[in-house]
């Protein structure tokens, strides 16, 4: 989930297969009930995000290989086609349900949660049987992966039960009969398939997801994921259901554009989902309280204010405009987002260092990429810069220094762009 991708290696191997289902879902109004077993295991998959992981940029469709980047080192993702020696196919449906919903192999050894079973679990059986019969239908690659690579006592996979015992609640997702079919729609797509929390929610020294933080914003890969509540500073408080849908499906709307892990995210996943499903997702999203908090703005006649004015208006305004709110859909509007307001400030740092590429999608096929600044300004400039756009037009962000521009240039600096 690192860098953007194009979403042509998941098309590899199933074109006909893909053309059919992605065709009722740019319709509009299909179900992916309807779909045949192996279409809906392929609707599945691509709402799961499975070849995000499994599948190597370039390489052959999910036959793994793949670093995924944790706290505690990285694990390579295992090849999925169905290769009887090398992938999933001598695995029985029982085994594979087991691995994809309780995080157990075929052998009894525990899964690592970067395989994010505590989220798949949400899913019904009839669900992973229809993945199952999807991966069944592609190409068997023999692809060997060695998945555990973490450093000592990590690859002890037997210490996963105490993990599993704090943190994994084995069971199928459950509608609220108080809320509607829509509310219920998202919430099983949030919490179960595509596992939102896996980047949103923010974890405790084992991994594990705090509850009491649900999807308030993350730290992971070198990027903070944001605050997706409905909270007003932090999070989805000024984006509107259709904001979120039209960024879930097109990668960009009035306010932001993805870029980044969220790039690959809507490459892969959700740009493919149906219209339905990405309204779903945002009423959930939108139904969800923040709690970030009220934040004092910096001093307008502060020196870094006043540094990162004259700043803004030489090198960004251009763009982003002299009130900050940019052309929709386009260039962002800084004044609105809740990235650079959030309390963790390394992805509007690391932007600011390395530029970025959005997302292109069908519905947005225009990638405009914002250049890098890291060269042309240093550590105590690029504060300065964020400082006032953080806390302008309305903005309240707690400050920046220095220091934390130095901390993610050097994190940076060894990161693939």
């Amino acid at each position: 989930m690192l860098e953007n991708k194009s979403v042509a290696v998941l098309l590899a191997g199933s074109a006909a297969l893909w053309l059919v289902a992605t065709q009722r879902a740019q319709a509009g109004g299909s179900d992916p009930q309807e779909f045949t077993e192996i279409e809906r295991g392929r609707y599945l998959a691509i709402t799961s995000d499975c070849a995000s992981c499994h599948t190597v940029p370039g390489g052959k469709p999910f036959a793994g290989g793949r670093p995924i980047e944790t706290p505690f080192g990285n694990i390579v993702a295992p090849n999925i086609t169905p290769d009887l020696e090398t992938g999933i196919g001598a695995w029985s449906e029982e085994a594979f349900d087991g691995a994809v919903r309780k995080g157990v192999r075929p052998n009894g050894a525990r899964l690592y949660p970067a395989m994010p079973y505590n989220a798949y679990t949400k899913m019904s059986r009839d669900d992973v049987d229809a993945i199952r019969a999807y991966l069944n239908s592609l190409d068997p690659v023999s692809n060997v992966v060695i998945a555990n690579t973490l450093p000592f006592p990590f690859n002890i996979r037997a210490t996963m039960r105490i993990w599993d015992a704090l943190y994994f609640k084995a069971g199928e997702f459950r509608p609220d009969p108080a809320k509607s079919a829509e509310w219920n729609r998202g919430a099983f797509l949030v919490d179960g398939p595509a596992h939102c929390g896996a980047c949103h929610t923010p974890k405790t020294f084992l991994g594990g997801d705090r509850t009491d933080q649900y999807l308030q914003g993350s730290y992971l890969q070198g990027w903070s994921a944001p605050d997706i509540t409905n909270d007003k500073r932090m999070g989805l408080g000024e984006w509107s259901a259709e904001d979120v849908a039209s960024y879930l499906k097109t990668g960009h709307n009035r306010i932001s554009a993805a870029t980044g892990p969220m790039a690959e995210a809507v490459s892969l996943s959700t740009s493919h989902m149906t219209d339905e499903d990405t309204r779903a997702i945002a009423a959930y999203l939108k139904s969800l309280p923040g709690k970030a908090g009220i934040e004092t703005p910096l001093p307008a006649n502060s020196a870094t204010m006043s540094a990162g004015n004259a700043i803004y208006r030489d090198q960004c305004s251009a763009c982003h405009g002299i009130e900050g709110k940019g052309v929709a859909k386009l260039f962002p509007s800084v004044a609105s987002s809740s990235i650079v307001r959030s309390n963790d400030p390394t992805t509007a740092i690391r932007m600011v260092l390395r530029g970025a590429r959005s997302v292109g999608t069908r519905g947005e096929p225009t990638a405009p990429g914002m250049p890098s600044y890291g060269w042309q300004l240093d550590d105590g400039q690029v504060a300065a810069v964020l400082n006032y756009i953080r806390n302008s037009w309305g903005g309240a962000a707690p400050a920046i220094d220095a220091r934390d521009v130095s901390r993610v240039r050097s994190d940076t600096a060894a990161r693939p762009d």
